[in-house]
């Protein structure tokens, strides 16, 4: 299969206010072609040695691998955890006009 060199970026933030000046961010800085963010997830995990839930929002950014180190350090300047979620995962394969279009939409640099 060939490398795409697009990736699928997931991040949980507290609020959808986060959710959304994390989103602008990106897409603003041309680090994304397209941010999805789901309002209401229920999360559940292990912090500082506790189990913990929160309520955060989810966003689904795609974007080009090329530009992920970017990515990572602009979610980490606007996002209010002290270790927040940042998670690639490759996009293998899909529609090539619609991945065509993301390489268009993102700014390298």
């Amino acid at each position: 299969m060939k490398e795409m060199g697009k990736v699928v970026v997931l991040v949980t933030a507290s609020s959808q206010e986060e959710a959304q000046k994390i989103a602008d961010l990106l897409l603003e800085k041309r680090k994304a072609a397209c941010v999805n963010i789901v309002p209401k997830v229920d999360s559940k995990f292990w912090w500082e040695g506790k189990l913990d839930s929160a309520q955060e929002s989810l966003l689904i950014i795609k974007t080009k691998a090329s530009v992920l180190p970017e990515v990572i350090k602009l979610v980490k300047q606007a996002h209010s955890y002290t270790v927040p979620e940042v998670i690639a995962l490759p996009i293998i394969g899909g529609n090539e006009d619609y991945l065509r279009w993301v390489d268009e939409e993102v700014r390298e640099g």
